[in-house]
């Protein structure tokens, strides 16, 4: 199934053969440190900047049905973000894996981020659709 929205995905999570715990990377799009005229107006029409990871959250898909449920339990943080990059885990036994367990993959997703490696996360605006990022 060829995922093209984020109900797309969530449905393909409570149909995996196990319990899925879906991971969260919230990210803002920030100018480089002394950026150059070509990438502040890059940035200025929405179409560069570094993405920078501000909020981590695992969630189950029941939890987190619509998109809006994650923007608005975001904006209880007053931390702003521009793209969501979504992952998802297998649990075991029946069982979804705990929060606890999904730090560590958690942590991994920010430094993959950081290092510029997201093309296996599927990326979503503040608006609910899914964007391509490079």
């Amino acid at each position: 199934m060829e995922i093209t929205s984020y109900q797309d995905f969530i449905n393909m999570a409570k149909q995996q053969p196990e319990p899925q715990r879906l991971l969260f990377v919230l990210a803002k799009a920030q100018l480089p440190e002394q950026p150059t005229q070509i990438q502040q107006q890059q940035f200025e029409q929405q179409a560069g900047g570094n993405l920078e990871p501000v909020l981590c959250v695992d969630k189950l898909p029941e939890e987190v049905e619509s998109f809006d449920v994650l923007v608005e339990e975001s904006q209880r943080t007053d931390i702003d973000w521009d793209i969501a990059f979504v992952s998802a885990m297998d649990g075991r036994g029946g069982h979804p894996i705990s929060s606890d367990e999904a730090s560590q993959p958690l942590e991994m997703m920010v430094q993959q981020i950081q290092a510029g490696m997201i093309k296996h996360f599927l990326t979503i605006n503040r608006q609910g659709e899914l964007v391509q990022v490079m």
